[in-house]
């Protein structure tokens, strides 16, 4: 599997993952805003766009520590635009949802919940 076969197993991983704790999914792959929001969802009445990292075991970084200021900054524009399109008036917030996979394919979800910590 290459690094886009990957990333696309991934995020349809953390999908059926949110499906089950009872998020609804409202979309995927959103290009906007100068930006792209991997999964947008409603954790209950809370709207959520969620930032989906795969990396294998060995890479420098673990998957949820990849995600630096730069992209913090296009995920928030981008969240921005989508809330504002949305009408959304509500606060929403930004998790990053980090998955490692081993030599065995073996695989391990770590959920960072509101990344951005209220400074949106």
């Amino acid at each position: 599997m290459d690094s886009r076969e990957l990333g696309q197993w991934g995020e349809d991983l953390v999908k059926s993952a949110l499906e089950r704790m009872g998020w609804r999914i409202l979309d995927r792959n959103v290009r906007i805003g100068g930006g792209e929001l991997d999964i947008v969802a409603l954790d209950g009445d809370e709207l959520v766009m969620v930032e989906v990292r795969v990396r294998r075991v060995g890479k420098l970084l673990p998957p949820v520590l990849s995600v630096g200021p730069r992209k913090l900054k296009s995920l928030v524009r981008a969240g921005s635009t989508y809330a504002s399109l949305l009408g959304w008036g509500k606060p929403w917030r930004i998790d990053v949802f980090g998955v490692t996979v081993d030599m065995n394919d073996r695989w391990d979800i770590e959920h960072v919940k509101d990344v951005t910590a209220g400074r949106v």
